[in-house]
């Protein structure tokens, strides 16, 4: 309603999809032992839809990879296999019965594929890592179509939100980097260049998934290292996103350089999503160090962010969104399965 105050468990609307409030989790790597192939097990079952269970908003799955070469682990989900998208299947059914939006985060780990076969913008080795092919044009068309047939199985899977990895310093980061991006072609060079493959991969997954369902983008604000991607980039590029159908740039930083020089306390990621949000004109989500219930509340009720994603909090408590709501003294429904606790 017009002047309606708007806080941590308001619901959201974006393109065709709703969330029941604006506390979100974040995609979160498992390294599962029992992971093979790509393929979700059980364990993403619980683990995911705990988290529906415990009253988040969106559920959104860990950094699968769109090629095998792609991989950050050998133990990463994927979806470059059909199969894989059916495994899928009965995690994105349960968290939607559960009441939350189910979602995947499409991702490349270029240079820090730590599995055979690693490729990147330039041929610079991540510290401790092998040294990655330089990408070829070849190389460029098979990413796009990677991330491109991806989100067509993420949707046959059932996911109803999708989010395109460009942070952390995986593949896409590493275009956007000048400390990782050497091209001497189109792909490389001024800032027009280095965003030339994050858009058309952004671009292409755009045409591939349904137009009534939202498409998030997550960034690394800045590398907090000097030479690198910063937010003066990030808030352009974040404009160019939202003008070619993303939706929500979901704002995180750092992961490229083991340099990077990190000024980390509660919450310091938010002024960077304030940024983008203000200055792009694009709705932004919050994420780091957020893990008090009012600090959470306050970053949407201040107009810093559109939604607050958390990672670790979440693993400390699945029940966490429910916990806040009753702290907050906010009305939300709680599984009939446990409501004689609540």
């Amino acid at each position: 309603m017009p002047g309606e105050e708007v806080n941590l468990f308001s619901p959201i609307t974006i393109r065709g999809v709703t969330a029941r409030n604006r506390l979100w989790i974040s995609p979160m790597c498992q390294y599962s032992v029992t992971a093979r192939d790509g393929v979700p097990t059980d364990w993403h079952l619980v683990h995911l839809g705990s988290r529906a269970v415990g009253g988040a908003g969106v559920v959104i799955a860990e950094a699968t990879a769109v090629e095998e070469r792609g991989r950050i682990s050998a133990q990463d989900l994927g979806l470059w296999r059909d199969e894989q998208a059916a495994a899928f299947e009965r995690i994105t059914r349960f968290v939607a019965g559960q009441g939350a939006i189910p979602g995947v985060q499409l991702a490349h780990a270029g240079r820090k594929a730590d599995v055979a076969g690693a490729i990147a913008p330039s041929p610079l080795a991540f510290r401790g890592m092998a040294e990655p092919r330089e990408m070829a044009a070849a190389d460029l068309r098979a990413v796009v179509s990677a991330f491109t047939a991806a989100a067509g199985r993420a949707a046959r899977a059932g996911f109803r939100a999708v989010e395109i990895h460009m942070a952390h310093g995986y593949l896409l980061h590493q275009f956007l980097s000048p400390l990782s991006n050497q091209r001497t072609d189109a792909y490389g060079g001024s800032f027009e260049n280095r965003v030339r493959l994050p858009l058309e991969v952004a671009g292409a997954v755009r045409a591939a998934w349904p137009p009534e369902l939202p498409l998030f983008v997550r960034i690394s604000a800045t590398d907090w290292a000097e030479g690198g991607w910063d937010i003066e980039q990030s808030v352009e590029l974040a404009r160019r996103l939202g003008q070619v159908g993303v939706d929500l740039i979901d704002v995180s930083s750092g992961g490229l350089s083991p340099d990077q020089n990190i000024r980390i306390g509660p919450g310091y990621q938010v002024p960077f999503s304030e940024r983008v949000r203000r200055e792009a004109a694009i709705c932004t989500g919050a994420v780091g160090l957020i893990t008090q219930p009012r600090q959470a509340d306050a970053i949407v009720r201040e107009g810093r962010a559109d939604v607050v994603l958390v990672a670790r909090q979440s693993l400390r408590d699945p029940y966490w969104p429910l916990r806040a709501a009753r702290e907050l003294g906010y009305e939300v429904e709680v599984p009939i399965q446990y409501q004689r606790a609540w």
